[in-house]
């Protein structure tokens, strides 16, 4: 290792810089299956902060890193850790080994697929659990055991509830991007889930200040811990990265921020507020830029898709917020436009992060109102930042020609252009909640896997023509089951239908035997005169009415006029009719008073 200036710090901590030329991974002391996969990807020298910490994490010391973003704090972290679970045992379920602590999904994601081929090559489980993504799949790959989790707070402590994930054996925890977790209030759930880890594992932080919570969760969870100070070594430093700062007016802001969005090369702008994002890009698409924006309402399919394309560089602008900026980690990002100045000197520090990594040029722009220099002077003091001032009297020739200058920038087309689109990813399962990995190192030999090329496309249109014949098949078995169910329905409907209209046997074709003595007779079984008890009396609808006369009743009128017309008479020419007869009708004799026994006289109406 190169020269190290060493010096005490809090009683524990140590701070060193290094110089000259870079070390090879070889000399750090990795495996020989790492250092071949690093060579394979076509990395063997190490950048400052990976040959500063890697030896330290090897021996088991808690270190903190400070570095800015971009530096190589992943392999950093990475390459010991996946060293130190090799030589460890098959995981438990749900019990991890190790849990690498992001901010954000997009990070979490970049931070999987940077690890991912050497956890390959080292045979060490590896899985990514964030928010966004399909908890199930996560809760299976828990289930199944694994070694290192990369995940960020919330989800992992929502695991952690729901009995999911048990830290009781987790040995080794790393913290990226500290301060980033900070700002954005993931301290209780940082705090939850230090809580449920052992004491005395090994504790690797990384951050780009080292200052308020960050240094709270030293001095609670790090047991002497090591430091390396990088943040002035050759990889990023005021020698690779300029700062500019414009005086602007109003009426000019967005015509010379959307000058300066249509220069050649990679763009990131940041504004404040989720709606100025979409404003400014709509605006920029107006005018002829292509720019996307980027910011926490958006889908996570739609921001997978602008990081992608902005990776791949079909949207060469990017107009995101600080939050959604976070997880951004993109190589050859030119320039940093700043419309809105940051809220303090730390988010300034963040987002001037986005360019000039691993050691690249890059250029921080920042468009101040008149109103907000005071404000911007002393954000620039506090982040130890030299810029260069320039005040600009709007769209007048001299001022553009001092933005093109300085910026490269340019006048755009002034056709309005669609919103670009992240290209398609062929790989499979690509679009569903994680980005196309590029720029990752190769696991093995390009040449034999083009020899076997052929041999795994015919292996798989094998498998796809199975998958078919068996999907066929299954559905005939369906179908015919289904046949047989409907078959067996049918039957069972005839037969009722049968039953119900079947004629029903009458009761005089029952044979004495089969009806019990016990059962009395009724109306459907016989007739009514069998089904008579003896002591019910004859009605007139059983029988006539003479028969069912009782002896004591009086005879009618009309019975006694029936009697008297049965009889034979004589002399009945002589004798005037009675009404009964068929004669004239007789007349009633007159009312006569009860006392008098004289006729009553009549009422004149």
């Amino acid at each position: 290792m190169a020269d190290a200036r060493h010096c005490a710090l809090a009683g524990a901590l140590i701070t060193a810089h290094h110089h000259g030329e870079a070390i090879a991974f070889s000399e750090l002391g990795l495996p020989d299956e790492l250092v071949a996969a690093l060579e394979r990807g076509g990395i063997e020298r190490a950048f400052p902060i990976q040959a500063a910490t890697i030896e330290n994490a090897l021996a088991g010391r808690d270190v903190l890193g400070k570095a800015r973003t971009g530096s190589g704090k992943t392999l950093a972290f990475g390459l010991p850790a996946l060293a130190r679970l090799s030589q460890t045992g098959r995981p438990a379920p749900h019990k991890p080994r190790a849990i690498v602590l992001v901010p954000t999904r997009e990070l979490a994601m970049q931070v999987n697929d940077a690890l991912e081929p050497y956890a390959h090559a080292l045979h060490v489980t590896l899985r990514l659990i964030a928010g966004g993504l399909s908890m199930s799949k996560q809760i299976a790959s828990l289930e199944r055991g694994v070694h290192l989790v990369v995940a960020t707070p919330g989800r992992l402590a929502d695991l952690m509830r729901r009995g999911h994930a048990d830290l009781s054996e987790c040995s080794l925890v790393v913290l990226d991007e500290a301060d980033h977790m900070a700002d954005m209030g993931f301290m209780p759930e940082i705090t939850e889930i230090m809580g449920q880890v052992p004491a005395g594992g090994q504790r690797l932080l990384f951050s780009a200040t080292l200052d308020g919570e960050v240094d709270r969760i030293t001095r609670l969870y790090m047991n002497d811990p090591v430091l390396h100070d990088v943040t002035g070594g050759v990889d990023e430093g005021p020698s690779t990265m300029t700062h500019l700062v414009f005086n602007t007016p109003p009426n000019a802001k967005y015509q010379i921020a959307t000058r300066i969005a249509a220069r050649e090369g990679r763009t990131i702008v940041f504004v404040r507020t989720k709606l100025g994002c979409d404003r400014i890009a709509e605006q920029m698409r107006q005018a002829g830029v292509g720019a996307v924006a980027l910011h926490g309402d958006k889908t996570q399919n739609e921001r997978n898709a602008a990081i992608t394309g902005f990776r791949a560089g079909t949207i060469p602008v990017l107009v995101a917020t600080d939050v959604a900026a976070r997880g951004i980690h993109v190589e050859s990002v030119d320039l940093v436009l700043q419309m809105d100045p940051p809220a303090d000197h730390k988010d300034y520090t963040h987002r001037a992060g986005r360019t000039a990594r691993a050691g690249k040029a890059g250029l921080v722009v920042t468009l101040v109102l008149p109103h907000q220099r005071k404000q911007v002077d002393a954000l620039l003091e506090r982040a130890g930042v030299d810029a260069l001032f320039r005040k600009l009297g709007g769209e007048d020739a001299a001022s553009l020609a001092t933005v093109d200058s300085l910026t490269g920038a340019q006048a755009p087309s002034g056709i309005p252009v669609p919103e670009p689109r992240g290209p398609r990813s062929t790989r499979p399962g690509a679009g569903r909640g994680r980005p196309e990995r590029t720029h990752r190192p190769s696991r093995g030999p390009s040449d034999g896997a083009r020899r076997d090329a052929p041999r795994r496309d015919a292996l798989r249109d094998d498998r796809g023509a199975g998958r078919v014949r068996e999907d066929v098949a299954r559905r005939e078995r369906e179908l015919a089951d289904r046949e047989r169910q409907l078959e067996l329905r049918e039957r069972q409907l005839v037969e009722r239908e049968t039953t119900v209209r079947a004629p029903r046997a009458s009761t005089t074709d029952r044979s004495a035997s089969t009806k019990p003595a016990w059962k009395k007779p009724t109306r459907a079984t016989e007739s009514r005169e069998d089904a008579k008890p003896a002591w019910k009396k004859p009605t007139r609808a059983t029988e006539s009415r003479e028969d069912a006369k009782p002896a004591w009743r009086k005879p009618t009128r009309s019975e006694g006029a029936r009697d008297a017309s049965d009889k034979p008479r004589t002399g009945d020419r002589d004798k005037p009719r009675s009404a009964a007869a068929g004669g004239p009708k007789a007349k009633k004799p007159p009312k006569v008073s009860g006392r008098s026994g004289k006729p009553r006289p009549k009422k004149k109406r």
